[in-house]
Formats: structure tokens, sequence, C-alpha cells
């Protein structure tokens, strides 16, 4: 077992490494002069001067990955150029935002698509099995902002039981936390929940080998941990990423919000920083799935 676990963890760290450096030349050569995002059309040449080497990017390339590098590697992320900022702090400002609603998204995905998945395996052919297989057309079909945005105007426009935009900490009011989290978590968890409870294979195979209802409850909650686990772990990291566009619709100052305004300025560091946070996260989430995982069943651990 410690073998696995070293081996799953060098394998993380070498996936870090990479996406780290292959997002710090990619960022550059996409944005190329950050100076004018920064300062906007009417700076002058003279200007775009002082900001190149206040911020370093007159410096080469090499140069400025290895100072980049070398502080990263202890978790300083260095300054915003925006801003002027330490990106860690403004990261750990909008991070728990990010995850409450994506956190919220995952809870409800994992409860209701395996619930409606169950119900719909144990009565093939029923309204809920049909619905379910139209609901899983039509959302797959759907932009995900439209279905935000509709969710808007009924719950919040029309009847009033939500907040439309906006964010309230949890230590300011519970309540009101819970409110402002509500509508966007179910926005981001739609997709994932009809995806869920449309895969009723499993179900249908158990019922016809004649295995009563009952039976077929049981085998599934002694069997499906693994199964389970790897669709939660997959799930979270899908939903990390499609927080952005449901930040955006709702006013969040999240992680999202922040990673597209820094896209619109040209703010590197705060680009990079947000990167390594998330791949972090998807390391640390697929090591905990690969040991859990390899725990309860030891032939994961050979494969």
């Amino acid at each position: 077992m410690i073998r696995f676990t070293v081996k799953r963890l060098i394998s993380g760290v070498i996936l870090l490494l990479a996406v780290s450096i292959g997002t710090f030349f990619l960022a550059h050569a996409a944005i190329g002069d950050p100076t004018a995002g920064l300062l906007g059309s009417s700076a002058t040449p003279a200007q775009q001067a002082a900001l190149a080497a206040k911020i370093g990017t007159d410096r080469p390339l090499l140069v400025q990955f290895w100072d980049w590098g070398s502080h990263a590697i202890v978790g300083d992320f260095g300054d915003s150029w925006r801003n002027f900022q330490p990106v860690n702090a403004q990261i750990a400002i909008k991070l728990p935002v990010t995850l409450s609603v994506v956190t919220a998204a995952t809870l409800l995905s994992a409860l209701f698509g395996g619930l409606f998945g169950v119900l719909a395996g144990l009565r093939p052919g029923s309204i809920l099995d049909k619905v379910i297989k139209a609901a899983s057309v039509i959302l797959f079909a759907l932009p995900g902002f439209w279905v935000s945005l509709v969710l808007v105007i009924w719950f919040a426009v029309n009847l009033k039981w939500f907040p439309a935009v906006g964010y309230v900490q949890p230590q300011v009011s519970l309540d009101g936390w819970l409110r402002s989290i509500t509508l966007p978590a179910v926005a981001l968890s739609l997709g994932a929940i009809v995806m869920i409870a449309n895969h009723q294979d499993f179900v249908r195979t158990l019922r016809s080998r004649g295995l009563s209802q009952r039976r077929v409850v049981v085998h599934l909650v002694r069997n499906a941990a693994p199964a389970s686990l790897t669709v939660l772990a997959l799930m979270f990291v899908g939903l990390l990423g499609g927080a952005i566009v449901v930040e955006q619709i709702f006013s969040l100052p999240g992680i999202g919000a922040l990673t597209s305004g820094s896209s619109q300025n040209g703010d590197i560091p705060i680009l990079l920083g947000i990167t390594v946070i998330t791949v972090i996260f998807v390391v640390v989430v697929n090591f905990l799935l690969d040991v859990v995982l390899g725990w309860i069943n030891p032939k994961a651990r050979v494969q």
C-alpha cells in the first residue's frame, strides 16, 4: 500500500509540474505584451515600457520563468499585475465562494442523480424513466447560461425565493449564504444529475436476473462504493471548471470571476496562480480517490 501511495503521489507531482510549465509559456505566448491590456489603448509607449520594467516582462522569458517558478514552488505566486496585491491573498478570498457552489452542486448531483437513477431503473418504461430520458436530451442541448437565466427569472425575479445575484458569507448569515448559493448550485448540477440518473443499465441488469427490488437496493449499497467515489471525484473536478460561467451569470465573487477578469486584462500571475491551485485540487482529489479505492479494493493497486 505504501508503494502504491508513493507512485500515485509522484505521478500527481509530475502532472502539477507539467501543467504549470505548459501554462506559463502558453499564457505568455497567447497574451504577448500584457502592458497593452493592463494600461488600455490610450497608454503611451513610455508608459508601457515603464510598466514592463516594473512587472519584469522586459526580461528574457526563461529568466521570467525561473523567477516565477522559484517562488511558486514554495507557494508564493507573486503579485497581480493589475492591482499589485498578492496573488495568494486574492485567491484565498475568492476560493471559498467557488468551493461552496461546487460542493453544493456535487452533493445535489450525487443525491438526486443516484436517487432518480435507481428509481427509474427499478421501473423501466415508467413515467419517471421517460422524463429522465427526455430531460437528458433537453439539458444537453440547452446552453448552461440559458438554463441559469431561466432559473433566475423564475425563482428570483418572479417568485422571489432566492436572490438573483450576489453572495453572502456564511459567517454573516447562514440562511443568506444558503440562499445565495442555491440557484448557482442547481444550475451547475442539473446536467450532472441527469447524466447520473440516465446510467441505469446496472439496475436493469440486476432486475433481469430476477432479483427483487429489495435485493437490488442491497446489492447497490454494498457494491457501488468504488464506482460512486470515482463518479463523485470526476464530477467535482468537472463542476469546478463549469463554475466559471455560472459565477458570471449570478455575479458571484469567486474564482470564475477572477479568472475572467484576469484573462481580459492579461494578468498572467493571477491566471498562473489559479491554474496551479486548480491542478492541486485535481491532484489531491484523484490521489485521495486512488488511495481509498486501493484500500477498498486491493486489485486496484495492481492496476
